[in-house]
């Protein structure tokens, strides 16, 4: 099976674990996907090894993760899980659900989703815009009521 379906929009990944999954495809991200085909041309691997016969081994790849980390001002606790971490927060910011995250992220527990999902700066604001027009006018002109 390609890795790449164009006709439905898909990419097919083998994550850690052995498990499939699906993940959908943008046009731009496809585009992409083309041009580093038309380096390799390999039916089965997006990154292939240099002989084609398996994947991109993970220290080829965590050495150009770290060259381009380098050569972006990165300093080393920049590490590829901050690329995953970061798209998840993103995501949540722009409010895509959270089970939509778990999938994306190729979950089986949304536990494991959370810890994805701190609270960063400008969700804390929105959180506190929501409970200000929650709470707005809730509490004016109420007197304590004495005990």
């Amino acid at each position: 099976m390609a890795a790449v379906d164009s006709k439905q929009m898909v990419l097919h990944v083998i994550g850690k674990g052995n498990k499939q999954r699906v993940l959908p495809l943008t046009e731009s991200i496809l585009a992409m996907l083309r041009e580093v085909w038309k380096i390799h041309r390999s039916q089965r691997w997006v990154f292939p090894s240099r002989r084609g016969t398996t994947h991109l081994p993970d220290t080829t790849a965590r050495a150009a993760f770290t060259k381009a980390r380098s050569e972006c001002g990165f300093d080393d606790k920049f590490r590829p899980h901050s690329l995953r971490h970061s798209f998840a927060t993103h995501m949540l910011q722009r409010g895509v659900d959270i089970r939509i995250i778990q999938i994306l992220l190729g979950h089986s527990s949304l536990q494991s989703t959370e810890i994805y999902t701190h609270l960063s700066e400008p969700l804390r604001d929105d959180l506190r815009e929501l409970l200000r027009q929650t709470t707005e006018g809730l509490f004016e002109g109420r007197r304590p009521k004495n005990g």
